[in-house]
């Protein structure tokens, strides 16, 4: 697959950050708005599943070369790149995966990819982090310090492509990290931030359950895997709530259940999955264990075999102060000191907390609602976002380095 060249963009998208400056911002932004929509758009219209996101790579690293940085491949997918020199170095993350949905929104730049599609922002995020990257690189005067772009892949699968990135040295010098997240919820022109958590950790349990199998007018004849199946479906979650502090935010939600054919047989082999979220890193930690011995004492008394998979997926995404001050000071300073609103903790996972658990840093929410009309969430097939909140990120992305360096 080859991404298309970026196309024209016949209707200029609003900057609403104009005239806030620095000047040069403005007049990079001036000339290469329109750039940064085409970018996102190829990227929309072809996008790639986590660790196959080879033509977004290529497109990312084409046009930083163009631009005289030289970009360093990681293994796989994804790139770093740095600009400028200095003691210190403020990192900027975009990730640039696509989902496997169908997207069911009519644009000219739809999905042309079927069964994949850009439904949680990552088009945007790659978009904004070049942009940026770009626009400091313009600046008449030499930068304060060193800032990494880092366009991760992966960020949809557990446990992440963040970890790739850590591997492969990526975080090595950084002091500090940004990342903006697209949010349906916030109206465009609009920076959420917070101090602490602002996703939630998330896990994955797979169990598997085994029985010899049997008539269903003999259940004491042999192990009732069904039986065993609502038992821990509706007990797991109950005793949990009795077990982890309830401030924690601990939840726990059954996404698949697969057991049996014939509505006269007991099954032989059945399948349970879903995801275990927690807003507290603490109570994370302990969740593995306290899981697998209240699934034993569950499945004792009916016989059945089993097996566990707790798959450890991230951590929650956890805003130091400082940082998280930057980046509501940086939104005031691009586009106004009515950007920057407060956020709620999220229960959706995000594994731009890996690179927390090395370096401070912050995520921010970026507003793309227009203000009208339908919200659609994310990961849903028909999300779609404002394109005025592109050189929103650019700004507010921009303004949040400078400040790093300058501290």
């Amino acid at each position: 697959m080859t991404l298309a060249q970026p196309r024209p963009v016949t209707a200029p998208v609003a900057d609403l950050g104009a005239g806030h400056g620095p000047e040069w911002i403005d007049r990079w932004l001036t000339a290469h708005a329109e750039d940064v929509v085409s970018w996102r758009r190829a990227i929309h219209a072809r996008p790639e599943l986590a660790r196959r996101e080879h033509e977004t790579t290529r497109l990312v690293a084409e046009t930083l070369v163009g631009a005289g940085l030289r970009p360093r491949l990681l293994p796989g997918t994804g790139l770093v790149c740095d600009i400028g020199e200095g003691p210190r170095t403020v990192a900027l993350r975009a990730d640039i995966d696509a989902l496997p949905l169908t997207e069911q929104v009519e644009v000219p730049w739809a999905s042309q990819v079927p069964g994949v599609a850009h439904m949680c922002g990552h088009d945007a995020h790659t978009a904004m982090v070049l942009g940026a990257g770009l626009a400091l690189a313009a600046s008449p005067e030499a930068l304060p310090g060193r800032v990494r772009l880092i366009f991760q892949p992966a960020e949809e699968v557990q446990p992440g492509g963040a970890l790739d990135v850590i591997a492969a040295d990526g975080l090595d010098g950084v002091d500090r990290i940004f990342a903006l997240h697209c949010d349906p919820r916030l109206e465009v022109g609009k920076v959420g931030t917070r101090t602490g958590a602002i996703t939630s950790a998330c896990d994955m349990l797979e169990l598997r359950l085994t029985s010899p199998g049997g008539h269903t007018s003999r259940p004491h004849l042999t192990a009732d895997l069904v039986h065993a199946l609502g038992t821990v479906i509706t007990g797991l979650p109950d005793l949990l709530s009795r077990r982890v502090d309830p401030r924690s935010g601990t939840v726990l939600v059954w996404g698949t259940v697969q057991a049996g054919n014939a509505t006269n047989a007991v099954p032989q082999q059945g399948v349970l999955g879903g995801t275990l979220r927690t807003a507290q890193h603490a109570t994370w930690n302990e969740l593995e264990p306290l899981v697998r011995s209240l699934v034993t004492a569950l499945l004792a008394p009916t016989g059945v075999g089993y097996v566990l998979e707790h798959r450890r997926g991230v951590p929650p995404v956890v805003n130091d102060a400082v940082s998280a001050d930057l980046l509501a000071r940086a939104a005031e300073r691009a586009v106004g000191l009515d950007a920057a609103v407060g956020t709620e903790q999220s229960s959706g996972g995000e594994d731009f907390g890996w690179y927390l658990e090395h370096v401070p840093g912050a995520m921010g929410r970026l507003g793309v609602w227009s203000g009208s009309g339908d919200m659609s969430d994310l990961h849903q097939p028909t999300f779609d976002l404002d394109e005025r909140a592109l050189p929103v990120g650019v700004r507010t992305l921009a303004h949040a380095a400078l400040a790093t360096l300058a501290g």
